[in-house]
């Protein structure tokens, strides 16, 4: 509605200094009332459509991102279900950043405090599944640590 509003101020204001420079000035109130029309009619249809049409989603646009949400819920629990392979693909990058968003740490600005602050909020055993520089080329059917540790290190994370 505001936008509406300040769009059609504009267009009136754009349309007058036009025919202002123009060498036929009866054309200025003639051209101002086309431009007003136009705001009007558009205010009047932004009014018949309601304030909330255009800010409320659907109830399947909810639905899906529902079901999205719950979808990437699902593979990130059986990546951590999986092997380590997996668990260094998937998760550990995932983790890594939001370690990274969570305490304001970066690992290029001071690795030494990086990694003494992952040790600290994650105690050691937590820490070498959240680490980005633990990642092992030969162990791909490792077991991963399961879906326990996945959840003990997003609490972690969640109480910071």
């Amino acid at each position: 509605m505001k936008k509406t509003t300040t769009l059609g101020v504009f267009l009136i204001i754009g349309i007058e200094l036009l025919a202002l420079t123009q060498h036929d000035r009866r054309w200025v109130l003639a051209a101002s009332g086309v431009g007003l029309a136009v705001v009007l009619l558009s205010l009047r249809r932004a009014l018949a459509r309601g304030f909330d049409a255009d800010t409320e989603p659907g109830a399947d646009d909810l639905g899906d991102s529902l079901r999205r949400w719950l979808s990437t819920t699902e593979t990130t629990i059986r990546w951590s279900e999986s092997t380590r392979a997996d668990w260094d693909r998937h998760l550990r990058p995932m983790l890594a950043r939001r370690y990274e968003m969570t305490t304001g740490q970066r690992q290029s600005k001071d690795p030494a405090g990086y990694h003494a602050t992952g040790r600290m909020l994650f105690g050691v055993e937590l820490w070498e599944w959240v680490n980005p520089n633990n990642v092992t080329r030969s162990g791909d059917r490792e077991p991963g640590p399961g879906r326990a540790a996945l959840q003990d290190i997003l609490q972690k994370l969640e109480q910071v």
